[in-house]
């Protein structure tokens, strides 16, 4: 049964053993973006690592740690652990940076933990940020499980 068949038996619900079920032809092309478009519409995560370590300077964020994934993780090439004062200060510095992603243009961003702010999560695709507040961040101590090395983590 040629393709061309397969529509015509599915258009007329003739079936049959030999009719299969979904044919390419019949599907629908639901894809309009490749994969390769959508990676070339977000900045480069040096320019995110950038803007974000110049947002955390701006907000007054508190013992900052760029640890650099490359080679070492699949899911990110960032890492970049800050403290703020209280939550209302990793709160705001949280809110900053989330919306300067959104306007760099970068899509999909996914925040953890606002509602508490003891301890928030952007992930940004290239780039993941951790705001703590400074006893949460020191009962986690994120830095130890990623360091690996003396020159892993870098002190901004």
């Amino acid at each position: 049964m040629s393709a061309e068949d397969s529509v015509l038996a599915i258009q007329r619900k003739e079936w049959s053993l030999a009719t299969p079920v979904l044919s390419k032809s019949v599907l629908p092309n639901t894809r309009k973006t490749s994969t390769k478009a959508a990676l070339k519409a977000q900045p480069d995560a040096d320019k995110t690592l950038n803007m974000i370590l110049s947002r955390l300077d701006d907000m007054k964020a508190e013992e900052t740690v760029t640890i650099d994934l490359r080679g070492k993780s699949a899911f990110s090439d960032y890492m970049i652990i800050t403290s703020g004062r209280a939550n209302r200060h990793v709160g705001a510095i949280a809110e900053n940076v989330t919306k300067s992603l959104k306007e760099t243009g970068i899509k999909n961003i996914h925040v953890e933990g606002s509602p508490n702010c003891d301890w928030v999560l952007i992930d940004s695709g290239d780039v993941i940020l951790h705001v703590f507040r400074p006893e949460v961040r020191e009962f986690y101590n994120l830095e130890r499980l990623w360091a690996q090395g003396p020159g892993a983590a870098k002190v901004v």
